[in-house]
């Protein structure tokens, strides 16, 4: 396997304490950022890095940190966003239930990079066992100086609070996360103002996913330059993979960017093959927002090249024949998996986690829902095929937040690349809808 810089000491004995984790190195960011480099030359390490948001979207970090409006006198924030929603993703709540010291040190370092004296950790609300052990740690960094006034002498100060929230999936999306962060209800807003001018209670803010933030103290530990070496191309340095479906050995797995897709799901490394020894149908490489991929584009380019767990390979081909590497949650399907069901299934998610703020999406969602589920129970027409990539087209673009593309995106790329099963429902509703059917397009093993 590649290098652990974030889980290398994930399953030493107590590493969730302040103690432990403090004799494996723990805080050594703060110690280096605090006592040698002013806030800008933090900036510029990051930006070196090539880092680019963990949680999604895979904006680079340095940059976006680098928007931040300065203006005197007034209070700036750090929000981390840990309100892991995306089905088929679970790496976030990992860290900070196995290493919640590392991403407290990620908040203290990245805060004093952007002149934060208060920060928030914005967590799911299903999380609560999670956010005990953060309170707990959190406790322990202010009674060892770590938080609180004065830190390590330097004349910085830093509060850090969590905050649970309501379990919405929007409220992934930061602008809503700060909504709900100022207790209103969580609606995304308008675009500009951006966060960066006027986030949390209107002062200029930053939002960073929870596991972008645990990477900052392994960058300044080791340069921006040398963490850039890792990965390929742009896309530097590891990611955490939550991967599952039907896989051998499925789980949580932290890569060096650039492994070959096929090696990823096969090498007994990583994920083992595909279960009970079936065939590879279809992928969601990114978390279910991303466009799906049959087997054969899923290992390979359009072009025939190799794909790799990479921003750039996996987006080649744009939506035609690609998807994205999103939030890396791993889906993989074998040949039992019934392309409409699933496609429903994310689409009845996606129309229920709508805030309704945005007619097309609270209406084309629902329609999304509503063709499929016809299709799916054996009242489907062919003209429900194309309506439902009309629909798709219809949402995508045209709302204030990312959740009307995260809803249409799917059901467009499914339908693109499995149209024939769509068909096939139509065509034979009585044999689709038999408990246990499989698309016979391809051959099935027992």
């Amino acid at each position: 396997m590649g290098r652990k810089l974030l889980t290398e000491h994930i399953n030493v004995e107590g590493i969730d304490t302040f103690e432990v984790y403090r004799k494996h190195g723990g805080y050594r960011s703060v110690e280096k950022a605090l006592k040698t480099m002013t806030p800008d030359e933090v900036v510029e390490e990051v930006k070196k890095s090539g880092l680019r948001g963990r949680g999604g979207a895979g904006f680079p970090t340095g940059m976006k940190w680098s928007f931040l409006a300065k203006p005197e006198g007034v209070p700036r924030y750090l929000v981390c966003n840990a309100d892991e929603s995306e089905p088929g993703t679970f790496k976030d709540r990992q860290l900070m239930s196995k290493l919640p010291h590392l991403l407290i040190e990620g908040m203290i370092t990245s805060s004093y990079a952007l002149g934060a004296n208060t920060s928030y950790i914005y967590i799911r609300g299903e999380l609560l066992y999670v956010l005990r052990i953060l309170e707990k740690a959190i406790a322990e960094a202010y009674a060892n100086g770590f938080l609180g006034k004065n830190i390590l002498g330097s004349g910085y100060d830093l509060d850090l609070h969590v905050h649970p929230g309501g379990g919405a999936y929007i409220c992934g999306e930061e602008t809503a996360l700060l909504e709900s962060l100022e207790g209103k209800r969580g609606n995304p807003r308008n675009k500009p103002p951006f966060p960066a001018v006027q986030g949390l209670y209107a002062r200029p803010t930053v939002v960073n996913n929870v596991e972008s933030i645990a990477a900052i103290p392994v960058i300044v530990n080791m340069t921006g330059d040398e963490y850039a070496k890792i990965g390929v191309g742009r896309s530097t340095g590891t990611k955490l993979i939550s991967a599952c479906g039907h896989l051998n050995k499925p789980g949580i797995y932290e890569i060096e960017l650039g492994v070959p897709v096929e090696e990823f799901i096969y090498s007994d490394e990583y994920c083992g093959g595909i279960w009970k020894g079936r065939e590879l149908k279809a992928v969601v490489a990114g978390g279910s927002s991303v466009p799906i991929l049959p087997k054969e584009l899923i290992l390979k380019t359009a072009a025939g090249e190799n794909r790799l767990m990479t921003y750039e390979s996996l987006s080649d081909g744009g939506f035609i024949t690609g998807t994205m590497l999103g939030s890396g949650g791993f889906i993989a399907m074998d040949e039992t998996t019934c392309i409409v069901r699933n496609t429903w299934n994310f689409s009845r998610f996606y129309h229920h986690e709508s805030c309704g703020q945005c007619s097309p999406c609270r209406e084309g969602t629902g329609w999304l829902e509503k063709v499929l589920h016809r299709l799916e129970y054996g009242h489907g027409h062919m003209e429900d095929i194309d309506l439902l990539v009309s629909v798709a087209k219809q949402i995508e673009g045209n709302t204030i937040c990312p959740l009307g593309e995260a809803a249409a995106w799917p059901v467009a790329a499914a339908v693109r690349h499995f149209r024939d099963e769509f068909e096939w429902h139509v065509k034979h509703p009585q044999e689709a809808t038999r408990p246990g059917a499989v698309y016979p397009g391809k051959a099935v093993l027992a």
